[in-house]
This record gives C-alpha cells, structure tokens and sequence, in this order.
C-alpha cells in the first residue's frame, strides 16, 4: 500500500469544490425576498388600490358616459363628447379662468408670500409675540371650513365688519360680495391657510446655520440681499414642497366659496369644484362633471409634476 509524498511549499494544493459565498442567489430566492419585503406594506398598497384608484378609475369610465341623475334608464359611451362640450361652454372656461384666479391670488401669492414673512419676522420677533401670533394665525387654520366661512361672510358682506371699519375711517364702504367676489374668496382663503405655509417655513429658516447669515451681515448685506441670495437658496426645496401642497389644496377648495357666495353673484365666483357639483348634481348630469372632475385632476396633476421637478433639482 501506497501513501502519497506530503505536499511541498511549493506544491498547489487542490481541494473539492464547496459552496461559495460569492455565488449570486438565485432566482427563485430573489423572488421570495422581495415578496418577504413587500409583505408588511401589502395591506395598505390594497387600500390605496381599492379607495383611491378604484374610485378614480370608475371616474375617468363615467367621465366617457352620459350618465345621469334622473331621466335616464340607462348610460352609453359618448367618447369624448363630455370633453368637447366642456371646451365649447363659456360657463367651463370662465370657472378655468376664477380656478387660476384664485389659485394664483390665494395661494401662490397670499399663502406662500404671507406665511413666509410671518415665519421670518416671528424668527426676530421676542417670545411673548412669537407666541401670541402663532395661536391667532393657527387658530385660523384649525377651524372648521364652515365655520370660518361664515365668519368670513359676516366680515366681507355689505353690512359686515369690513365696512363698518371703513366707515369709522371715513373710507367709502363696498359691497366686497358683489363687486369683488372673487378677490373676497381668495383673501379667505389666505386667511384660513396662511398657517400651514407659516409652519413649513418656520421649520426650514430654524435649520439654516446661523454661521453664514452673520457671516453676511459681517460682510454688509442688508436684510433683503440676505433673503434673496442666502434664505431663498436654502429653502428652495421647502418652497417646492409649500407650494406643491398648497396649489392642490386650493384647487380643491368647494365649501368656502359654497357658503360665501355659492358662485355668484351669477357666476363670477363659480371656480371649477362649484362648476362640477353644478353640472353633476343641481343639472344632474353626472357623465359632464365627472369629466370636469377629471380636468381638474389632470391640471393638479401637471401643477405636481411641475413641483416635483423643482424638488428633484439640487440646491
């Protein structure tokens, strides 16, 4: 019997394959991992798709129908006949026209400008009046929609607050609900909502080092060189996010304008939610609002792909 030499220090020794670590998994385990992760979000991934998706499916279906309220046995598919009538009806493109009116006055401007001088003087501002003015601006944000509409309404009507203040003033008194209906919407509306963006912006001023705005002062910029070139730059991201929430919040907007003027007077207050709650449920034709319904989606839908390019934009 025979025993092999021992192996030298120069001799390679050659040992049985095992199994090695570096050996990509396989198919079947990737799958099983990825369905493991997925397992804990599934629930509410079925939520979203049976509350959100389903009904907004249904929506667009309906939106290609002539369906109504009453009067009907039964719907037919009218393609895109909803659509044409909407882009032909003066009533449509007017409520278009109040919609960007309102949006842009109320939000754009009043919101996002107001909150972020609010945030930025109640940063310089003592204790005492930080705290007073948060509780007064919040308490206007926390009421109900109803609520802070009648009051808006006793303020704004003929003979309301607003004008008792100007005639002590000895100012000439307006009829803001009938001249000005949409202005006297749109400054509700910034009255109500300020809060919100005063809070984005407060929480993003905080976080800007306090190091390079007295680096500027040391330098010699004044107060809105420092807003425009240090503040702005560095809560660029928080505007996006403000202004993205902000713009489909106020485009949604229905029971304010609703218990304020209800549209009117006629219809040079009738944004586009009162314009399809008129067509569905007071005319009863349920396939025309739907579709206005869904322009209105696809319009805070291009308002939010506009908003997210600027936040995927590094600063």
């Amino acid at each position: 019997m025979t025993t092999a030499p021992p192996a030298g220090p120069g001799d390679i020794i050659k040992t049985a394959p095992g199994p090695s670590s570096s050996r990509p998994p396989s198919r079947r385990k990737l799958t099983g991992r990825a369905l493991t992760r997925a397992l804990p979000v599934s629930p509410a991934v079925i939520l979203l798709l049976l509350f959100l998706a389903g009904p907004i499916g249904y929506c667009a279906y309906i939106a290609f129908t002539d369906l109504q309220l009453t009067g009907q046995a039964e719907s037919s598919f009218v393609g895109f006949d909803n659509f044409r009538k909407a882009f032909g009806d003066e009533a449509f493109l007017n409520a278009v026209w109040l919609t960007l009116v309102f949006t842009v006055v109320s939000s754009l401007i009043g919101q996002n400008t107001i909150g972020l001088a609010l945030a930025s003087l109640m940063q310089r501002a003592s204790k005492p009046v930080r705290t007073v003015t948060g509780a007064i601006v919040i308490t206007a944000w926390v009421l109900p929609e109803v609520v802070a509409a009648f009051l808006l309404y006793a303020f704004f009507r003929r003979e309301g607050t607003l004008n008792a203040v100007l005639d002590f003033l000895h100012l000439p008194a307006q009829n803001w609900m009938y001249t000005l209906p949409i202005l006297a919407v749109s400054f509700a509306n910034v009255w109500r909502g300020t809060a919100f963006s005063m809070l984005v912006y407060s929480a993003a001023l905080n976080e800007i080092p306090k190091e390079i705005t007295e680096a500027a002062e040391v330098d010699g910029a004044g107060g809105w060189r420092r807003m425009w070139h240090i503040t702005l730059p560095m809560i660029r991201r928080s505007i996006g996010t403000n202004l993205m929430l902000n713009t489909l919040q106020t485009l949604s907007v229905f029971g304010l304008i609703w218990v304020m003027t209800r549209g009117g007077p006629g219809n040079r207050s009738q944004t586009l939610p009162l314009f399809m709650y008129e067509q569905a449920f007071q005319k009863s034709m349920i396939g025309y609002g739907t579709a206005v319904a869904l322009l209105l989606l696809v319009v805070g839908s291009l308002f939010s792909l506009v908003y997210m390019r600027l936040l995927r934009t590094e600063v």
